[in-house]
């Protein structure tokens, strides 16, 4: 199971929102180079990019900053959602040396657009499933859906999707701990690999990701934990090797 870092940008700075709200953001760099350069010396091998501004626009915000971070770890596998509308998007950002584009607002909205887009760029989308109290939100969970989580992952499981990233709103920036039952279902529900998202607080967590990996757990997603250091991000790098 990985351990994913997570950046989450803001104006060109580093933040994290408690509950995915925009006026509740703590800034913890304005260098978001610099950042990603302290996760892969703590060991991490892959990153986990957020356009918190192209969320909400509905179009890339935040595109130097992503082209910075990537012209400096060519190696550093990176996956980024936010703002992602339209194939000519996914194409731009893998040309800079991005590795995957998560695809969430539009998965719900228009379907059909994740199975085109996977199928012209095969292995490179991971759908982005963000829900609170098992309903899926959108535009940068500012709105909520009639449509379940369980829905949406059975929906992309057989078109290509790479994996799916499953944000519990309700946990995210929180340190509340990760919702281990609903992740570890929606994997064996869906059979789709799942990230999981949102709460991870601890080593203790990330014992307990482990113990569901068979479901279909296959990473983690860390942010506000590893900022405020509540978990050391090598410790938990080398508890998931050493599984």
């Amino acid at each position: 199971m990985l351990i994913i870092p997570a950046i989450d940008l803001k104006n060109g700075t580093c933040v994290r929102l408690r509950q995915g709200r925009m006026d509740d953001a703590t800034v913890y760099s304005d260098d978001p180079v610099a950042t990603a350069s302290r996760w892969v010396e703590a060991g991490a091998g892959r990153l986990h990019v957020v356009d918190l501004d192209g969320a909400f626009a509905g179009k890339p915000e935040n595109k130097q900053a992503v082209a910075g971070i990537l012209a400096t770890f060519p190696q550093l596998q990176v996956q980024l959602g936010g703002g992602v509308r339209d194939l000519a998007t996914i194409e731009a950002y893998l040309d800079l040396g991005l590795f995957w584009v998560i695809i969430g607002t539009q998965a719900v909205k228009e379907p059909e657009f994740v199975t085109e887009a996977c199928q012209r760029f095969p292995g490179h989308i991971i759908v982005g499933v963000d829900a609170k109290d098992g309903w899926v939100a959108t535009e940068g969970w500012a709105k909520a859906s009639t449509v379940s989580a369980t829905e949406v992952v059975k929906r992309f499981a057989d078109v290509g999707a790479s994996s799916v990233v499953y944000t519990d709103i309700g946990r995210d920036g929180m340190l509340s701990g990760v919702n281990i039952d609903a992740t570890a279902s929606l994997a064996r529900e869906t059979g789709c690999p799942i990230i999981a998202s949102g709460g991870l607080k601890g080593l203790g967590d990330v014992t307990a990701l482990l113990a569901v990996e068979s479901d279909g757990v296959v990473g983690a997603i860390t942010g506000r934990a590893i900022y405020e250091g509540t978990l050391d991000l090598a410790e938990a790098i080398a508890l998931t090797e050493s599984n």
